[in-house]
């Protein structure tokens, strides 16, 4: 009972349900509402071959990332992969990046889900609920299912994925179907003009779609035959959120052919794709949709609670945090202390927003989720790097995807966080003060993260080695 009181259960999760996981934080109704109003209104016609070059750019980094993922299997996800890649130091700051970015993300989507929640109360019920109710009932639910055993949150994290992504397979198949031929054209799948001001937060906002896919190595202990498993899964999922935004931006388009589209997106932001829904589908359609926005958002905070909760198991049971956070439950084999001290966690840095009366879309989700997905795509720099140091240390894997490959996709991604970091004002919002420094939290993360590492030697508790070969 000692040796399992800091192991995960192995052999519980398959390829679908790890992809369940994966495209669930992705959100794709809820990224699609969300974000791609904001790519269309900034990048005009262009935006689908943005969700096209991301897709491009991180399946690049997937090659490596998969490959050094057949060898070295951990829930520390990113900061085990850098810290076996590059050393120890390296992997401490990507620790410390890593806990920053997820809570951050998780905060921020918490936000999101209790301003679409308490509206969808007012809009179908007539009863007003405060964002801040929401809120703290999203939290203890989501608490909850993290500590359970991680089969339920994959069973409820698939059915409410399929609903998501149906509801806009149908308004793709209508607006297909409906449209004239003339309006069906390839042209917006290819950028051409990359001088458009504002082309660079576009893009961001196209990648920030993109971010949890990174998640499938976290869940490699759990997985059965994780060899294989992870990389698989992680194809799978980049292929499937790459395919699914370019699609249904590429559907968009043709839903305003004849129009201003960028003139439609940046009018009515919240109303552009429920627009577009209801000329082609119907109202029934729409008010479906809006109701599964918020059951998307739930399964993206579903999906981010167990990836964090992983996090915080591992760095604990290196020693990098508190020993108690990699105990599991007795009968779920859930990492449940993670569980219970991220709810605490959680709730403790959104009551801060909601004692200073701050905004929950405005203020709470964009802050957070942009500082979280400029600590995501450090990160995945950092991965590519550590992709190309490992596979020239032990010469396990061949030219193109221990050299080439990951070099081209850090390249990319390299080329995104300097975007991130310039455009940061515009991707958060917050044009001055407190909030438009944010960034700097990144680089104090890795240090508080590489000082940690030096102040507590890693201590590996006897039976929570991580699996790497």
């Amino acid at each position: 009972m000692q040796a399992d009181e800091h192991k995960l259960r192995p052999n519980s999760l398959g390829v679908s349900d790890i992809v369940f996981f994966v495209v669930a934080a992705a959100a794709p109704l809820g990224a699609t509402l969300g974000a791609a109003p904001a790519v269309f209104a900034i990048g005009g016609p262009s935006a689908p071959s943005l969700y096209l070059c991301a897709s491009v750019i991180l399946l690049l980094f997937a090659i490596g990332f998969a490959a050094m993922s057949r060898y070295v299997v951990s829930a520390g996800g990113f900061a085990e992969l850098v810290k076996v890649g590059i050393g120890r130091p390296f992997g401490n700051a990507a620790s410390g990046i890593a806990i920053l970015a997820y809570i951050c993300m998780l905060i921020g989507i918490f936000g999101a889900f209790a301003a679409f929640n308490s509206e969808a109360f007012k809009s179908f019920l007539g009863f007003d609920l405060s964002w801040q109710a929401s809120a703290v009932f999203a939290i203890i639910i989501v608490g909850v299912f993290g500590y359970l055993d991680v089969n339920i949150s994959a069973k409820v994290l698939g059915v409410l994925m399929i609903l998501e992504v149906l509801i806009l397979v149908v308004f793709d198949a209508a607006v297909l179907m409906k449209s004239e031929t003339t309006a069906i054209t390839f042209q917006n799948l290819i950028p051409t003009d990359l001088s458009t001001p504002g082309l660079g937060v576009a893009f961001m906002f196209a990648f920030a779609c993109f971010v949890g896919f990174e998640s499938t190595t976290i869940y490699g202990e759990e997985a059965k035959n994780p060899h294989k498993t992870i990389p698989m899964a992680t194809y799978i999922a980049i292929g499937l959120i790459g395919i699914f935004y370019t699609v249904t931006t590429w559907c968009l388009g043709i839903a305003y052919s004849g129009t201003d589209i960028q003139a439609a997106a940046g009018t009515d932001l919240v109303n552009f794709v429920f627009n577009a829904n209801t000329k082609f589908v119907g109202q029934w359609s729409t008010n479906l949709m809006q109701i599964l926005a918020v059951t998307s958002l739930f399964a993206v905070l579903l999906s981010f609670h167990n990836a964090l909760c992983r996090y915080l198991f591992s760095l604990s049971r290196s020693g990098f945090i508190f020993k108690r956070l990699s105990r599991v439950h007795a009968k779920n084999s859930s990492p449940h202390n993670a569980s219970i001290t991220l709810s605490f966690i959680t709730l403790f840095i959104i009551a801060i927003f909601m004692a200073a009366d701050a905004d929950p879309i405005n203020s709470l989700y964009m802050w957070m989720v942009a500082l979280g997905t400029l600590g995501i795509l450090v990160l995945q720099t950092l991965g590519c790097i550590a992709v190309i140091a490992y596979f020239k240390k032990t010469h396990k894997g061949h030219f193109w995807q221990g050299l080439i490959a990951p070099a081209l996709g850090g390249a990319g991604l390299f080329a995104v966080v300097v975007l991130a970091i310039t455009n940061f004002q515009e991707l958060s919002g917050a044009k001055s003060g407190f909030a438009s420094q944010l960034p700097w939290l990144v680089l104090a993360a890795a240090i508080l993260g590489v000082v940690n590492g030096i102040r507590k030697p890693k201590r590996l508790i006897d039976g929570g080695t991580p699996a790497s070969t």
